[in-house]
Formats: C-alpha cells, sequence, structure tokens
C-alpha cells in the first residue's frame, strides 16, 4: 500500500464511531484493549499527515433514547447521554496520547477542567497542527444525535469526507445481514436511497445534511485490522454514500 495515495486522496477526515465501538466484548463501559486498537487504527492514518476530526457515540455508558424510552425526562436523558460521550473521548484522548499522538478533547458543554469549549476557529487551528480533535458531548443540545454532531462538525471543519467504522458489518445492505443471508452490500449508494430505503447509515438529520453540502460518507467494518487506513486507501470493503 503506497503511504501517499491516502494523504493526497484526504487530508482532512472525520472518523464517527459508536460508543459501543468501545465495549469490546463486554456488554458495558470500556474495554481498555479495544480503545487501545482502536487508537493504533488512528495513529496509522495520523502517521500519514491527515488532519483527523472524531465524534465518538455514549452508547455504552447512557443512551438518551433509552433513558426516555423508560420514563426519564428526554432533554435530562439526552443530557446525560452527551456526557457519557465526554468519558468516552476521554479514553480515546488517554490511549492516543499513550502512543504519542496530540490530542483536543473539545466540548460542546462547557467543563473546562477536563475538556476544551468548542470555538471553531481554535479547532482548526489544532487540526493545522496535527493534533487530533475530538468533539464531545455532540451539538450541545437535546434531540440531536451524536451521527447529527458529526456531520456538522465534519462541515464546520471542512473536512472532506466522514468515515463511519462500524461493528460486525462492513458496509450498508439491502437488508439486515445478520437476519438474512441474501443480503447485498451497496459498493456505492446515494444519500436519498438512504433515506428511501432507511437503510440505517446515520439518522435523517446527519444524511440530509451530509447530502446538502455533497459530503460523502464511507461505511467500514472497525474489526478489519488496519481497516480505517485501507478503507482510506480506497481499499478494502466498504460502502460509499454519495449524490
Amino acid at each position: 500500500m503506497s503511504d501517499a495515495a491516502p494523504q493526497a486522496a484526504f487530508k482532512r477526515v472525520m472518523l464517527k464511531i459508536s460508543g459501543e465501538a468501545l465495549m469490546g466484548d463486554q456488554g458495558f463501559g470500556l474495554h481498555p484493549p479495544t480503545v487501545e486498537r482502536i487508537a493504533q487504527e488512528v495513529k496509522s492514518v495520523h502517521d500519514l499527515g491527515v488532519e483527523i476530526c472524531m465524534v465518538i457515540g455514549g452508547g455504552n455508558v447512557f443512551r438518551g433514547l433509552q433513558g426516555s424510552a423508560q420514563g426519564m425526562e428526554r432533554t435530562t436523558a439526552d443530557y446525560m447521554g452527551m456526557l457519557a460521550t465526554v468519558m468516552n473521548a476521554l479514553a480515546m484522548q488517554s490511549a492516543l496520547e499513550g502512543l504519542g499522538v496530540f490530542t483536543r478533547v473539545i466540548s460542546a458543554i462547557t467543563m473546562n477542567e477536563v475538556a476544551e469549549p468548542y470555538i471553531r476557529r481554535r479547532a482548526v487551528r489544532h487540526l493545522e497542527k496535527k493534533r487530533v480533535c475530538i468533539f464531545a458531548a455532540g451539538t450541545g443540545n437535546p434531540y440531536f444525535t451524536t451521527d447529527t454532531a458529526a456531520t456538522l462538525r465534519a462541515n464546520e471543519m471542512s473536512c472532506e469526507a466522514i468515515f463511519m467504522g462500524k461493528n460486525g458489518v462492513d458496509g450498508v445492505y439491502d437488508k439486515d445481514p445478520a437476519k438474512h443471508d441474501d443480503a447485498k452490500r451497496y459498493e456505492t449508494v446515494s444519500y436519498d436511497d438512504v433515506l428511501a430505503k432507511r437503510l440505517g447509515v446515520m439518522d435523517a438529520s446527519a444524511i440530509a445534511l451530509a447530502r446538502d453540502n455533497n459530503l460523502p460518507i464511507f461505511v467500514f467494518s472497525l474489526d478489519e485490522p488496519d481497516g480505517f487506513r485501507a478503507v482510506l486507501a480506497g481499499e478494502g470493503t466498504y460502502t460509499r454514500v454519495q449524490g
């Protein structure tokens, strides 16, 4: 694989992963070896000179919609979910900096003792200095998912693509591959088809925001060793969502 290929293709990207990706084979919380493995994947791309933004969900700790479904007031539940994303961001920051990658956690909710507040120009400057920026606490507003936060920040940071790292699936399928042996993976699929067929890549708001700004989305498996770097180079297995 040529190191120059992904560097030439993308200068700045957004990596979106779920909180569940950090659980490993546990049912809850953080699995340090898994966090370390994902950090190694990020470092391998960072070493190519690519500027990396990240958004990590919080579902391994708390998911706002689940709390709401169990009777909790929705706004409160969503804020709790945002705090879970900060915990995951700090864990990833620790793993990356342990590998020698300078990293900043940038929170949409002010908590100066543990994270920087979101200031767009400052975040851009961090990226220009080759620091990984992990955007935490979603958009800072309830009723918006981390998918929407990732798409919003990707646009604000002038990212050239979003890379969606999935667990147990290596792209977008016409039906659930875990339930249907005849499920077929798309090589490419349009934003409108994702919405019309409810393919579950991201929530509808995030897909619409990506479509309106012509921001491509690459869906790949986080389970594949060196998968992030391979997909960035146009290799490996993935689905590209585009106009």
